[in-house]
């Protein structure tokens, strides 16, 4: 260098190699536990204000890639592995032997084990869930509704149950429709809360934050929110008092969260994620919410049941055998999407013969069922799920005015039938009778698939019988508008199903 001092560092680093001055530069502090605990300390001993430690470490600090910029792939050589052994006073070709016994290591060992020693917990199972609460859906409602009564229902069955469900929101309770159950269950707080709105009489959901509350929210922190679904979900592992964790984001923003709480099913977290509200069905508010790729992704996450239910009653059934799935040996997550459109609820045509609810209700949860049926062999079947049903029904109506008798399945899951024909394929373990239920092989015909997401999502139901498939969805970025402009812009209305059919029927040879 050129500064005034620089002879008299010359002299003093003289005497000093080249190893030993680039050891003293680089290490600054960062890998020294007595310094850290020494600044921890520091720290803590300052309460007015916050502090931060920089601890300045080395990447692959102490072995030959140290500081490399490839260290993050790179592997040690087996002279560079026999050489780390020797300079740590360990067996190379013993990694995992315990330290000798009596010494200074040995025995910190011994005493953070009885540190961290706890008793195996015992299983404790989570309450019998119900498997219908038998009310009857009447009128127009949307699921996202009919997700808000679901709660306040499951109280009144199933107290013991809904004692142990908690539910955790970005800042969207009241707008996913969960102000009735927070209103009954209170927000969790650390220490109680006053509520600094109490006074105004025109708020719907009461803000009573306190330590026995059941809900929690976080905020717009949908990464935060899915993290503490996943620690929330381990407990009944961890701690053998399994509870049972909902919640409820925006669907478009399940993307966003997608990585950490996939890692948290991976390590053992059983959750219900609900993304509502879904799809171009969400007209007025454009792009922005509206979801198109979350039906596929449903599909593909593991040890998780994607659910798309069109009907309160759908919702009910599969929701209660969601939470049914949680806080258990081989239990599962689920992720539901969920719609704001209201539907007329006699469209699902629920049967009242309770022998006949119940196999509804069964078929409903292998994955779907069939809510039109053709006199004889249908000419082409058409297969919806969620909120676009209205829409593929109106299309069958279309057709049989036209002609063309047909049949009409209504998926709740499509992940469920995915897996039972992959099961049929032996690609899988599982049920596969959904597949005779909804595709018989002698009422085979070609498919027009409809649903507000990404068309591929159902593409794999044309090789149940290996039929001729068309393909409805949503394929681009959302747009504002009325309901009907977008289902028409989009290709999901009920005009397009009917061409769609067409189509398909005259690839049928021989027609």
């Amino acid at each position: 260098g050129s500064g005034p001092r620089r002879t008299a560092l010359k002299q003093a680093l003289q005497q000093v190699d080249d190893h030993t001055l680039a050891s003293c530069v680089r290490d600054l502090g960062g890998h020294d536990l007595r310094d850290l605990l020494s600044s921890f300390a520091a720290a803590d001993r300052v309460a007015e204000r916050p502090s931060v430690i920089f601890a300045y470490t080395i990447k692959a600090w102490r072995l030959p890639t140290q500081g490399h910029p490839g260290n993050h792939s790179a592997l040690l050589t087996s002279d560079q592995w026999v050489e780390l052994g020797t300079r740590l006073g360990a067996d190379p070709n013993e990694p995992w032997s315990h330290f000798p016994e009596g010494t200074p290591e040995a025995l910190a060992c011994r005493s953070v084990a009885r540190r961290l020693a706890r008793p195996q917990p015992v299983p404790n199972p989570p309450p019998s869930i119900p498997v219908d609460f038998e009310r009857a859906h009447r009128g127009e409602e949307s699921t996202q509704q009919a997700l808000g009564r679901f709660f306040l229902d499951l109280k009144r069955h199933a107290p013991e149950v809904a004692a142990l469900v908690v539910t955790v929101s970005p800042d969207v309770a009241s707008s996913t429709n969960l102000g009735g159950w927070v209103n009954k269950v209170g927000i969790w707080s650390i220490q109680d809360r006053p509520d600094w709105f109490a006074n105004d009489g025109e708020r719907l959901v009461q803000w009573r934050e306190s330590e026995r509350g059941q809900h929690v929210e976080l905020g717009i922190a949908e990464v935060n929110l899915v993290g503490l679904l996943s620690e929330l979900g381990a407990t009944w592992s961890r701690d053998a008092q399994p509870l049972l964790p909902i919640g409820t984001v925006y669907d478009p923003f399940v993307t966003r969260a997608l990585e950490p709480w996939s890692f948290g099913i991976y390590a053992g977290g059983q959750s219900i994620l609900v993304g509502t509200p879904s799809g171009v069905t969400l007209a007025p508010e454009g792009g922005a919410h509206q979801s198109v790729i979350t039906p596929s992704i449903g599909i593909e996450q593991p040890r998780c049941t994607s659910w798309e239910p069109a009907f309160a009653e759908d919702l009910e059934w599969t929701l209660l055998r969601a939470l049914a799935d949680l806080g258990r040996p081989g239990g599962s997550s689920s992720y539901f999407r969920l719609s704001t459109r209201p539907i007329d609820q006699s469209l699902a045509a629920v049967p009242s013969d309770p022998h006949e609810r119940q196999e509804r209700r069964m078929q409903a949860l292998a994955g779907g069922y069939r809510l039109r049926s053709a006199r004889d062999r249908p000419e082409v079947t058409l297969v919806g799920t969620g909120a676009i049903m209205p829409e593929v029904l109106a299309a069958a109506a279309q057709l049989s005015d036209q002609g063309v008798d047909c049949d009409v399945a209504c998926l709740t899951s499509a992940d469920l039938v995915f897996r039972a024909l992959q099961a049929r394929q032996g690609l899988a373990s599982g049920p596969t009778s959904i597949l005779g239920t909804l595709f018989p092989p002698e009422r085979a015909a070609p498919i027009v698939s409809v649903l507000d997401g990404h068309p591929h999502t159902l593409a794999f139901l044309g090789a149940i019988n290996v039929t001729p498939t068309v393909c409805l969805g949503v394929s681009d970025f959302g747009q504002v508008g009325d309901l009907e402009d977008l289902y028409r812009h989009f290709w999901i209305d009920p005009a397009t199903i009917v061409g769609a059919a067409w189509d398909a029927m005259e690839d049928v040879p021989g027609r």
